[in-house]
């Protein structure tokens, strides 16, 4: 078998079938759907601190929803503090507005950790969407303890089975990683095992799991309706001097993904995660 060649997308979905929003009859109101993509691109830092949101007459016009529904979907991303809408500016990101992290992270046996994201690799074929040296976004940078100015290699996969796609992940890697291989080679290589080869050994990893509603292009990209439920990791990997060098963002289909855990009795008669 020859190995998967990377092919590079346009950054909007293409219209295939009938994807309007809302189309598959799901109980969830379309208002909450539209803000929740919302609110998930405020909490990313694709809506940055200042920057204005789409009008509702272009939401509307987006997502095939009435005025009312538009109105209804800013409002309560305005309730929850995340914009401010003022008359003749629009609505505009709010300097309150933070990532929002659910719960504590998830600390998994790096073992098994390691072993599996590289058999994943190894199992599935991957294409490359986007690959480029990139300011990190204030989040990133944040996580990563990287000053305004620093870049970062992000690139954009998708990991496909057999029957179709089943995740969409952005990874951010320090830059002196990220030139040590190419857009080619990951590609062909589990990116773990690039960060591994570029003489980084990873110590820890702190995970977050949530979920999240599709949007226009992870919907087309994973091949479900926009606003179908997603299952969104968070990761970010440090070296073995407590350094972060990967923060990592996946979307996965819920029906071709699960995530496990074993929990075992410890001698405190507590459940912890089995390391084993």
């Amino acid at each position: 078998m020859g190995r998967p060649v990377s092919r590079k997308r346009s950054q909007e979905p293409e219209a295939s079938g009938d994807t309007r929003f809302g189309s598959d009859r799901s109980p969830i109101p379309l208002y909450h759907r539209i803000y929740v993509i919302l609110r998930e691109r405020i909490v990313n830092g694709t809506y940055k601190v200042g920057q204005t949101l789409p009008s509702e007459a272009e939401l509307m016009e987006r997502f095939g929803v009435s005025r009312i529904t538009a109105r209804r979907a800013l409002d309560e991303l305005s309730l929850e503090g995340l914009v401010d809408r003022v008359r003749g500016r629009g609505t505009q990101v709010s300097a309150g507005a933070a990532p929002r992290v659910g719960g504590v992270p998830i600390i998994a046996g790096i073992d098994g950790l390691m072993a599996n994201l590289s058999i994943i690799g190894q199992q599935t074929t991957v294409e490359v969407f986007e690959f480029a040296y990139v300011v990190a976004p204030d989040t990133v940078a944040t996580e990563m303890q990287l000053g305004p100015t620093d870049l970062v290699q992000r690139a954009v996969r998708v990991r496909s089975l057999a029957d179709g796609p089943f995740s969409m992940s952005t990874t951010f890697v320090l830059e002196r990683i990220g030139r040590t291989y190419t857009q080619e080679e990951l590609v062909a290589i589990p990116l773990i095992d690039l960060i591994t080869r570029a003489g980084t050994a990873i110590g820890h990893v702190k995970q977050s799991i949530t979920a999240a509603l599709a949007d226009e292009i992870s919907a087309q990209r994973l091949g479900v309706q926009p606003g179908s439920p997603l299952l969104k990791l968070r990761r970010v990997f440090y070296d073995a001097d407590n350094r972060p060098v990967d923060y990592v963002e996946i979307f996965y289909r819920p029906d071709r993904f699960e995530y496990r855990m074993t929990l075992s009795r410890g001698a405190d008669n507590k459940f912890q995660l089995d390391r084993s």
